[in-house]
This record gives C-alpha cells, sequence and structure tokens, in this order.
C-alpha cells in the first residue's frame, strides 16, 4: 500500500528538481548573456507618488490601471451575469422566440474573435447610444461628492461614458460563457424538482425563483468564480480603445520609459495579485461543495 505513494513522492521531487534546474537555467542566461540594463529601483515611483503639496502618498500610473481594471471587473461581471441569467432562462424556456434569440446571441459571440467584438460594439456603443446620454456632461455639473463617488465607483467625469462603452462591450463577451454555465446548471436539476414544484402549484417563475436556480447556481458556482478570473483577464483587451486600465498604463509608461522588462513584469504580477485570491477562493469553493456532496 505505501509503495504507490512513495513512487508519487519521488516523481514529485523528481519534478521539482527539474523546474528547480529550469528555473537556474533561465535565471543564468538572463542575467550572464541578455544584453540589459536593469532599473528595478525606477519602478515603485509608477506605483505610488509622493504628493509633496499635500505630504500624502497617492496612486500612480500602475496602481491606477489596477484600480480600473477591478472596477471594469466587478462591473462586467455583475452586467456579464444579469445578461447570462437572462439568457439562460430564455434558452431552456418554452417560447422558441426566445431560445432563437438566446441561441443566437451565444453562437454569435462565442464564434467570433474577442478583439473584433470590442472593436464593433465599442464603437456602436459609443458613437450611438452612450453619447445622447450625455452621462460626462452631468456628471461635471454634479456636486464634488458625487464627483468623488463617481470616480471611486466608475471613473473620472470625463471619462464615463468610455467606461461604461467598455464595461458593456465585456459583459456581452463574457455574458454568452456565462449563459451556457447557468444553462448548464439549470438542465442539470433532476426532472422530479420540477416536477414536485409543480405539483406544489408553484408557477414557472416560482419554480425557478425558489427550487431550480438555487439548485443550479450550487451546481456551477466554481465555473462561475472561474468565468470572472476569465473576465479580470480579458479586461486587458479593452487597452485597445484607450481605457487606461492595467494593460493601458503599462504599454503607454513603457513607451515613455524604455523600462519594457520591468514594467510588464510589475504588470503581470499586479494581475497574479488580482486573479491569484480568486483562484484561491474557486478552489475552496469546490472542495467545500464536494464535502457536502
Amino acid at each position: 500500500m505505501l509503495r504507490p505513494r512513495r513512487t508519487s513522492l519521488f516523481l514529485d521531487l523528481v519534478l521539482l528538481a527539474f523546474l528547480a534546474c529550469l528555473a537556474g537555467f533561465i535565471t543564468y542566461r538572463v542575467t550572464v548573456h541578455l544584453d540589459y540594463t536593469w532599473h528595478w529601483g525606477e519602478i515603485p515611483q509608477y506605483i505610488l507618488r509622493h504628493d509633496r503639496q499635500d505630504g500624502r502618498w497617492l496612486p500612480n500610473y500602475l496602481l491606477l490601471g489596477l484600480f480600473t481594471t477591478l472596477r471594469l471587473s466587478v462591473w462586467g461581471g455583475l452586467l456579464a451575469l444579469a445578461i447570462g441569467l437572462a439568457m439562460a432562462l430564455a434558452r431552456t424556456g418554452r417560447s422558441l422566440y426566445r431560445q432563437l434569440i438566446a441561441r443566437t446571441y451565444v453562437q454569435l459571440l462565442r464564434n467570433l474573435p474577442p478583439l473584433v467584438i470590442i472593436f464593433l460594439f465599442y464603437f456602436f456603443l459609443a458613437d450611438q447610444v452612450i453619447p445622447h446620454l450625455e452621462l460626462d456632461v452631468r456628471a461635471r455639473q454634479a456636486g464634488p461628492a458625487v464627483r468623488s463617488l463617481l470616480s471611486l465607483l466608475l471613473a473620472e467625469p470625463g471619462s464615463i461614458s468610455a467606461f461604461l462603452s467598455a464595461v458593456c462591450t465585456l459583459a456581452l463577451f463574457e455574458g454568452a460563457y456565462i449563459t451556457e454555465i447557468l444553462r448548464a446548471g439549470i438542465e442539470s436539476v433532476d426532472r422530479g424538482q420540477w416536477e414536485a414544484a409543480r405539483a406544489l402549484g408553484l408557477r414557472r417563475g416560482q419554480m425557478l425563483r425558489h427550487v431550480i436556480l438555487p439548485q443550479a447556481v450550487r451546481r456551477v458556482l466554481p465555473a462561475l468564480a472561474g468565468q470572472f478570473i476569465s473576465l479580470v483577464k480579458d479586461s486587458s483587451i479593452v487597452s485597445v480603445i484607450s481605457i487606461q486600465e492595467l494593460t493601458y498604463q503599462g504599454s503607454q509608461l513603457m513607451a515613455s520609459t524604455y523600462l519594457t522588462i520591468e514594467v510588464w513584469v510589475t504588470v503581470a504580477l499586479m494581475y497574479m495579485l488580482l486573479t491569484y485570491p480568486c483562484s484561491l477562493l474557486v478552489s475552496g469553493l469546490e472542495r467545500r461543495l464536494a464535502r457536502r456532496t
């Protein structure tokens, strides 16, 4: 009984030794053969800056980009969840018309390159819909407290339209995948649950709200959390439409300072700071749900 465990431990040690040798080789090649002068000491000033007038430390380019990425991810995730839930209910509903609309949405969004989707939906929203709402003008005319709240939750008053366009674009793209996740969860609920709820005299909306959706969401919760992690990483795509999130700030900083490797390594670590805790949370959810079942 102990032999398989010892064999597994030996293979793990061999793998760790191989990875250590590989890391050492890469470090040696980078430090000895790479013709590059490192300037890691200049990176912290682009994360935090010291305001001499107020004597406070304030976020600089990279940290501001990280905050924008976080806002994009949160609002995009909430909107994508709402879109995905509506489309999943349409796909599993009785109306053929709604099923066709939801299926067309999913197939269209899942079979187009993300960059093409970003350009199409962003320029449509930015040019045809959001400017007519005059959100930037109203934000500038608001009081100081409202402007501060908008800057904290969304973006600077002059950039709210662009920010909301990016949020809607991300939500439409990610909503297609959330639709399929929720649809699979709804269809995984045993038919007996539907019949039992129907026998109690519940209407379809009541069945979904009180019986079906709680079970479906519990089953697909790890997948939904994993999709949120994917959304955080996919938010870097909106840098091509000049949304000042982390990737955009990193590219602008690299172009102005020529600190190519230092900037991108720092950007990668900041993305890890966002996604790795989410990955740990997903793993914890999976273990907890496994114990319950």
